[in-house]
């Protein structure tokens, strides 16, 4: 995505700190995880990481792009011979006098999603899951326990684990390891977010929303296709009512008598139902995917 902006991103095989063409841009690679806490006290001015992290570390950061990529789920899963709901395994659980232990990198997710649940109410009330990790644990309710997991969270159930709360594309990891899907707690992917300091500074504003346009236009450009094509002039109205555009197709005549060359920007899907107008009314189609598309005019200074 950096190089479609342009800011081309080059660094060692081994290095933390890319560079870029611009020399007013200093980057630094660090796990997603780090990354909204970092934000939001000011250690940088955007970054770039997942909702899912910012919902876990709670960090108070505003999310300016949508980057469209890196989607994943959060869910909670159990054993393939589980066969009830979270909330139903809460409630046997607590009948038969056992703790239910959950595995996780996302603990307070963990404990907002059970302690909102049905049973959980009703057993426990207010009284908050118990999060354990090596360095801490807070939370009062030890029958419902909540340990942080570095990593193979799957791997956790039976002996570490009865359910498991893990990030997942497709659930096929969750099911090579006797897990089912119980319950999607949320959905996630990579977002671009700012210091919210940092966008009331007014020389940090602007260069920020340079870097907002540029990345608007490598995600506008994913979905768009740019077409050429040629048209007789008896023609040429016709094509133009029946093509999609961003603002009006650029209409250029050509240098045989009667001809035209159009260029428009469409979405993708619109392709396969322009095309029998095309093939009707037009010659030399030309299609292109675009490196970017910056709607420069819609990025306002008070729009983030």
């Amino acid at each position: 995505m950096f190089n479609a902006t342009t800011m081309d991103i080059r660094f060692s095989e081994r290095g933390y700190r890319p560079y870029v063409g611009d020399p007013e841009i200093y980057i630094k690679i660090l796990r997603p995880q780090e990354i909204p806490t970092l934000v939001e006290q000011g250690f940088y001015d955007l970054g770039i990481t997942g909702r899912d992290w910012i919902n876990e570390t709670g960090a108070d950061v505003k999310e300016i792009l949508d980057l469209k990529y890196g989607s994943v789920k959060i869910v909670i899963a159990g054993p393939v011979s589980t066969g009830k709901s979270v909330d139903g395994i809460i409630a046997d659980f607590a009948t038969n006098g056992k703790r239910l232990r959950i595995s996780t990198e996302y603990p307070k997710l963990a404990s907002k999603y059970i302690s909102a649940l049905p049973s959980y109410v009703k057993l426990y009330g207010e009284r908050k899951p118990k999060i354990y990790t090596p360095w801490w644990g807070i939370g009062e309710n030890e029958m419902v326990s909540i340990y942080l997991s570095f990593g193979a969270t799957e791997a956790k159930p039976p002996e570490e684990a009865d359910l498991v709360v893990d990030v997942t594309e497709t659930g096929t990891t969750l099911q090579e390891n006797g897990l089912q899907i119980l319950d999607v707690i949320m959905k996630s992917n990579a977002v671009l977010i700012a210091n919210k300091k940092s966008l009331s500074d007014p020389v940090k504003k602007e260069k920020i929303l340079d870097v907002l346009a540029m990345f608007r236009g490598v995600v506008e450009a994913h979905n768009r296709l740019h077409i050429f094509v040629n048209v007789r002039e008896e023609n040429l109205n016709e094509l133009i009512a029946a093509l999609p555009s961003l603002k009006g197709p650029t209409v250029s005549r050509l240098s045989s008598e009667g001809w035209y060359a159009i260029n428009t920007i469409i979405d993708k899907d619109q392709y396969l139902k322009i095309l029998p107008k095309l093939r009707k009314l037009a010659q030399g189609l030309v299609v292109h995917y675009p490196i970017a598309i910056l709607p420069l005019e819609d990025i306002k200074v008070d729009e983030i």
